[in-house]
């Protein structure tokens, strides 16, 4: 068996939209971004390529490549898949927290759920997903952003 995990980070901003797990969420501002910025899915492709010792999301999809400009996070999910399992591991579990003040995200956690164990052909029991507030503290508390951190372990194929 072999852990990894990740984190990511992208700034609120107006005109966007507030993708989280691949779900469009109404919001007033969304996450800045080359992609749609979906901070949960970039944590757990971080968590994923860090237990296979396959670098970083960055690595893999750089912000700089125009084929990743507002691409869809779960259509990365699906490659960063592909890529651990060509290196003979597949997820095991995956356990992330969604970390910001607003908006409140309960109501959209099972539909996250479905989103990315659907692309990871992954039983939704081994998919937990939680979101936290940081009580007004620090840039999450202020409103700037949300972050998101996830663990991630794989067994060999």
């Amino acid at each position: 068996m072999r852990v990894g995990i990740g984190y990511d980070v992208h700034a609120l901003t107006t005109g966007r939209d507030l993708i989280l797990g691949g779900v469009k969420i109404p919001f007033n501002l969304g996450l800045l971004g080359h992609s749609d910025a979906d901070v949960l899915i970039h944590a757990i492709i971080d968590a994923m390529l860090g237990a296979a010792a396959l670098g970083d999301i960055g690595h893999h999809f750089p912000d700089q490549n125009q084929d990743f400009k507002n691409i869809s996070s779960l259509i990365l999910l699906g490659r960063a898949k592909d890529k651990i399992i060509e290196a003979g591991f597949m997820v095991n579990n995956i356990d992330a927290i969604i970390i910001a003040e607003k908006p409140r995200l309960a109501q959209y956690i099972e539909e996250m759920k479905n989103n990315i164990s659907r692309v990871l052909n992954l039983d939704k029991h081994y998919l937990n997903i939680k979101a936290t507030t940081t009580e007004g503290l620090g840039f999450t508390g202020r409103g700037q952003g949300i972050a998101a951190q996830a663990i991630c372990s794989l067994v060999e194929l």
